[in-house]
């Protein structure tokens, strides 16, 4: 007699084996309580009917929203043709994937690896970086994240260090650079990231063994708050790299691809990353990255024998999809609508601040904004309790918002829908969230 499958079980029994048999992989953070029984666009839909807009894009990743019908053909399409090879082997979607990242990017940038996740390409690109320097200590930001693998969780700041032994040694935090938030200050008050800058090297410093390999950074960091460096920050960070035979390495996993208003984040500050590595929105959703970097990098890496030898390296299936979203991205000029729905997206958020007293900022930049909440917009304190507030009513209210979910950031709302949203569904997020708002300071 064949198991019941789950569709074939009541909700009550599909949580009871949930609860049962799943690992709970979020911290301390739960499973949203709702079946999801299919996603089409902007929105998902639940088992009992209900219709939630989806303002993270999933996992920040579907940029351009869920079962886009050029993403569909690819898949139904690629699964029948060529799906996994022997990873030695090479396939037609996979260099003309490597090709036409490059042709995105400025020179050097034009060697590319493709792999499977974000933790994947920052774990190859630090690798690649230790290999090439014959160095091995990384510096990255205090609310960095760049994954849950060793080497990646190694570099990752924001959470998860306590509990699991040792990380690789070699490892440095410097301060993040948060406007809205200032540490070392102007006589303005404003924040004053060059002494900061100069200060986190000269702890840099102090405590390097003299092998310092490579800072892995996000341009703008997603899950430590949508916090953006201030103009001219990367740039000196680069500068503070090349005085001591360091490698910049770029993580655009969630800032890739058009989200930002253009192609790359890092176009702004006019820098040029020795290692760039993608992934979400490389996939629109599926499991694809890539690290990127120059053919003299990649020559000497080659020539000291690197190794990144896994499973899913160079797969054909998410090679095509990863072709196909670059030809979304350009066809529909998605880099230019980003930037348009993130103006009218930022310009709704700042009525509904002005309507709210518990908006204390917000930051980001084309559709991967930024909304803090505090309890006074003077002292700025923030609090967490407030942020699961306005989460759980916008849930109720039909809309999916992502709240930084890290002890004292949980106030911080991360807001990126696909770049393929109207406005009117950008408007009717606007709306529910501020609802949520209201509903929350009241009942608060």
């Amino acid at each position: 007699m064949a198991a019941p499958t789950s569709a074939s079980l009541s909700t009550a029994d599909f949580w009871a084996d949930a609860d049962r048999h799943l690992v709970r992989y979020a911290g301390a953070g739960e499973f949203t309580r709702e079946i999801i029984a299919r996603a089409a666009g902007s929105f998902l839909y639940t088992e009992s009917g209900r219709e939630i807009l989806d303002f993270t894009s999933g996992q920040m990743s579907a940029i351009l929203g869920h079962g886009h019908p050029d993403i569909v053909a690819t898949v139904g399409r690629q699964i029948g043709e060529l799906d996994h090879l022997f990873s030695g082997m090479l396939s037609r979607p996979v260099v003309d994937l490597a090709r036409r990242l490059a042709e995105t990017l400025p020179e050097p940038l034009e060697k590319v690896l493709l792999l499977t996740t974000g933790a994947e390409s920052n774990e190859a690109a630090i690798r690649m970086a230790k290999l090439v320097t014959g160095k091995h200590e990384i510096v990255s930001f205090a609310r960095s994240w760049h994954g849950m693998t060793q080497a990646a969780a190694s570099a990752t700041y924001s959470a998860g260090r306590k509990g699991y032994g040792p990380a690789a040694p070699g490892n440095f935090a410097i301060p993040v650079p948060n406007s809205y938030r200032p540490d070392f200050t102007t006589a303005e008050g404003e924040l004053d990231w060059r002494r900061q800058l100069d200060f986190a090297f000269d702890l840099i410093d102090a405590q390097s063994v003299g092998s310092l390999a490579a800072c892995l950074v996000e341009p703008i960091l997603s899950s430590g708050g949508v916090v953006e460096p201030p103009p001219g920050y990367v740039a000196a960070l680069r500068d503070k790299c090349r005085e001591r035979g360091m490698l910049l390495i770029l993580d655009e996993a969630q800032t890739g691809l058009c989200r930002t208003g253009s192609w790359y984040a890092f176009e702004r500050d006019g820098v040029v990353p020795d290692i760039l590595t993608l992934s979400k929105t490389l996939g629109a959703g599926l499991p694809l990255a890539a690290v990127i970097t120059s053919a003299e990098i990649e020559q000497r890496a080659h020539e000291r024998g690197f190794l990144f030898f896994t499973t899913h390296v160079s797969d054909p299936l998410v090679a095509a999809v990863g072709n196909t979203v670059l030809d979304v991205l350009t066809r529909d000029g998605l880099d230019e609508r980003a930037a348009a729905l993130g103006a009218f997206l930022r310009r709704g958020l700042e009525r509904i601040g002005q309507r709210h007293s518990v908006v204390g900022d917000i930051r980001g930049r084309g559709l991967l904004v930024g909304l803090e909440l505090v309890l006074d917009r003077e002292t700025k304190e923030g609090s967490d309790e407030l942020g699961a507030l306005v989460t759980r009513r916008c849930l109720e209210l039909g809309l999916h918002m992502n709240i930084v979910q890290l002890p004292g950031m949980g106030g911080v709302f991360r807001i990126a829908p696909p770049l393929t949203a109207t406005e009117d569904e950008l408007a009717l997020g606007l709306s529910i969230l501020d609802q949520a708002i209201g509903d929350a300071v009241t009942r608060r």
